[in-house]
């Protein structure tokens, strides 16, 4: 089974997702029929969506998308780690089998240090223990944070989304690099190798800029932690669902055969997310 392990749905007549900016290509609904071409040229038999909106309506919503498009092998939700009923929360959403996981928005905290608070080390403790699959959303600059929680809290299952947001537009690798390889040490770490060209320059970015941080992804994390992911439609603002294949398969190394393709394009996120692969 080929997956698609980052992708995002939405409907704009919901009234949500205030991060929309009018004029842009992202400012209309983007829905399971609008991503089927895609799947279909590149041999992509399922995705997992991922949730756009820190709200419990939005895991709804994401999970009602299942009862009419097959595609979705599961949903990343989002839970409010911050409410006392969480585990509550959770209980309900964990009751639909399409419901893998939830994602961590530690971009959208003010200090990313509040991840390390008590009320979330003893929420992600909490999962950890579960070995509940989690998503964890930040930027590079938050990554000395994500390299702290790993340390609090060291068994937690957990996926770096979009590579941990490395400043590629400016051609930086450190100290991405030393704290991307520090994740990788923990085992239960797997990373995205997603989201990556609305980190270039969106209009003006070349694929080879895109091959040190990928390579590097690789090696630490190797080829049984890494996941393709389009971050379909948020891409749209910088490339398209062709050239995201692209800039992923003139990246990866020459010694990529059948089975680390195999892992990458679907094996990996399928024993991540415990996906059955049928």
């Amino acid at each position: 089974m080929r997956i698609d392990a980052h992708q995002h749905y939405w409907n704009i007549e919901r009234g949500n997702l205030g991060w929309l900016e009018e004029g842009t290509i992202l400012y209309r609904s983007y829905l399971p029929d609008d991503l089927q071409a895609n799947l279909a040229k590149h041999r992509i038999d399922a995705t997992i969506v991922v949730q756009a909106e820190p709200k419990h309506e939005e895991t709804d919503f994401l999970l009602s998308l299942v009862a009419s498009d097959s595609s979705i092998a599961g949903v990343v939700g989002w839970l409010d780690l911050a409410s006392p009923d969480y585990k509550a929360v959770y209980q309900r959403f964990n009751s639909d089998p399409k419901f893998v996981g939830f994602r961590v928005m530690i971009q959208e905290m003010a200090d990313a240090n509040e991840v390390l608070t008590p009320r979330y080390i003893e929420a992600l403790t909490y999962f950890a223990d579960l070995a509940q699959p989690l998503d964890l959303l930040m930027r590079a600059s938050q990554l000395d944070a994500v390299v702290r929680l790993l340390e609090k809290v060291p068994h937690l299952h957990a996926v770096i989304d979009h590579i941990g947001k490395p400043p590629i537009a400016a051609g930086e690798l450190e100290p991405w690099k030393e704290q991307l390889r520090i994740l990788a040490s923990y085992p239960n770490v797997y990373c995205k190798l997603s989201g990556m060209v609305t980190e270039a320059d969106h209009s003006h970015w070349k694929q080879e800029q895109f091959v040190p941080y990928i390579r590097h992804a690789i090696e630490c994390f190797g080829p049984q932690r890494v996941m393709f992911g389009s971050d379909w439609p948020v891409c749209l603002l910088a490339a398209t669902y062709d050239q995201c294949m692209e800039v992923l398969e003139s990246a990866l190394p020459d010694e990529y055969g059948s089975q680390e393709r195999e892992a990458l394009f679907g094996g990996n996120a399928a024993r991540f997310y415990r996906i059955k692969i049928q």
